[in-house]
């Protein structure tokens, strides 16, 4: 589970960090991935255990980065230039600054939108929503949220086009067309004995798969110098140098904790626009918690335990504000297809999942691994999931 929600939980990050300001700080980013990995271990095992009670992984959503971007927008460019026309260093306490300002602004304004999930939630308002929202609803909303983001797609495709499309070739490749292909593994236990079982590999993990792949590729061409070295160059941004100093850099343990970028601050209009986020996002799990229930051979989950899940997520996203993801948080619906690959409906399952997001966003190396991946690598992964 927590492999199969690797894609759309590191997707975040890289979506928002040119428009917060962290530019090249590569060890900055890190932290911001270990920060979002971290909440969505949290949100998991707070949603499996006193939410909604069904094995359904939480992590960062989409439908926050459209009003995110546009608050963004609206504190104006990066400037790494100050009056006296002295440059500030990347990476520096200055620069820092920058970028925790702009993130503090967009932390504030997901715990006050928040609010409303958590009240509309626990109020049973959910319920009486319930008989609206059908599949006419769910679908525009999930397909406006994915166009939407599709600018951020193609800068990074366009980055270097080839490395890009090959990973939209691998991930259609493992999803589509190998996705019935297994292999065999084989488990033991004292009643049965060796048995020997089927791992469908290509759709557990089309998207890990594919990017793996891509990035070996990316490394072969840069140590082979196929790929430019000149910084200015076309294809240069799909070299795996280009971050030499980011994984020496991190810390080995870094505990994310709330308000870990300062007190965070709100202004009216952000607060609003991050509304439109928390209202799609609600829509997208509705249907989700559904979807889980058939799935996992559980009943269809009464409107109670919905309202309960709503105003879960709302706390979560709260919690994901206050610790400074910059998103917040939603239910994933590729892990419920994993449950049906998998046919392990088990809430602990999921729980270790949680447990396991949570401890390795904890490891500093780990999230500054993330940062080396190549920007074309990353824009293919976006063309197909937005």
């Amino acid at each position: 589970h927590y492999l199969t929600a690797f894609g759309s939980t590191i997707t975040v990050p890289f979506v928002l960090y040119q428009a917060l300001c962290i530019g090249e700080d590569g060890v900055g980013l890190s932290q911001l991935i270990n920060t979002i990995f971290f909440m969505s271990g949290l949100s998991t095992l707070l949603q499996t255990t006193f939410g909604i009670r069904l094995p359904i992984i939480q992590g960062a959503t989409f439908a926050f980065l459209a009003p995110t971007t546009a608050i963004l927008e609206q504190m104006g460019e990066c400037s790494m230039v100050k009056d006296n026309n002295v440059t500030i260093a990347v990476g520096s306490d200055e620069h820092r600054e920058i970028w925790h300002g702009r993130l503090r602004e967009v932390q504030g304004a997901i715990m006050i939108a928040s609010l409303t999930q958590i009240i509309i939630g626990f109020s049973g308002v959910m319920g009486l929503l319930l008989p609206h929202i059908g599949p006419l609803a769910i679908a525009p909303t999930i397909s406006l949220i994915g166009l939407a983001l599709f600018p951020a797609a193609y800068d990074f495709a366009s980055t270097q086009w080839y490395i890009a499309l090959t990973t939209v070739f691998f991930i259609t490749l493992f999803s589509q067309y190998l996705q019935n292909v297994s292999i065999p593994i084989f488990k033991y236990n004292r009643q049965n004995g060796c048995q020997k079982q089927k791992l469908f590999i290509f759709k557990l993990f089309p998207v890990l798969l594919a990017m793996l792949l891509s990035w070996l590729l990316c490394y072969i061409l840069t140590v082979t110098n196929v790929l430019t070295d000149d910084v200015n160059g076309w294809g240069y941004l799909a070299r795996t140098d280009t971050n030499p100093g980011v994984l020496s850099d991190a810390q080995w343990f870094r505990f994310p904790y709330p308000g870990q970028w300062g007190t965070p601050t709100a202004s009216i209009a952000g607060v609003f626009g991050m509304l439109a986020g928390v209202l799609a996002s609600m829509i997208e799990s509705v249907g989700d918690y559904y979807a889980c229930a058939k799935i996992s051979g559980a009943r269809p989950p009464p409107v109670h335990a919905i309202n309960r899940g709503i105003g879960m997520e709302g706390i979560a996203c709260v919690l994901a504000g206050a610790w400074g993801s910059g998103n917040g948080t939603t239910s994933y619906s590729e892990n419920i297809g994993a449950i049906g690959i998998t046919k392990v409906g088990s809430r602990r399952v999921v729980q270790v999942g949680g447990i396991i997001m949570i401890l390795l966003g904890c490891l500093g190396k780990f999230g500054a691994l993330f940062v080396t991946i190549p920007k074309p690598v990353v824009g293919g992964m976006f063309l197909v999931m937005f």
